[in-house]
């Protein structure tokens, strides 16, 4: 085998882990969606959620990890969209995001 080949299996090697581990953080991401969506009484719209940024971060350990950003939308009354987010940190859920509730809220601009 040349230089050439070997690198290329190497960068192909590298592409397809990039895409198998994306595709199992994207399936986590989607069922901590879902399971928030339920906890909070929302309804999850659409089923998925889709990847917005994709970037190296340092997880708590230190370590170098992709940081992944999903947005996905739910609806609190069934009539509307509202924007979710979930930041995953390698296999970890750094961050989900649902706006509270303003049911019944009383809000006064001063």
């Amino acid at each position: 085998m040349s230089w050439f080949e070997i690198i290329s299996l190497v960068i192909l090697g590298g592409l397809f882990w990039l895409w198998f581990e994306s595709s199992r953080i994207h399936e986590i991401a989607v069922e901590r969606a879902r399971r928030e969506c339920h906890v909070s009484e929302v309804q999850f719209l659409d089923d998925t959620v889709a990847l917005a940024t994709i970037k190296p971060a340092r997880d708590e350990d230190g370590r170098l990890v992709l940081k992944r950003t999903y947005t996905f939308e739910y609806s609190d009354t069934g009539n509307n969209r509202q924007p979710g987010s979930i930041i995953m940190l390698g296999q970890k859920v750094h961050f989900l995001g649902i706006s509270p509730r303003l049911v019944g809220a009383d809000i006064t601009l001063h």
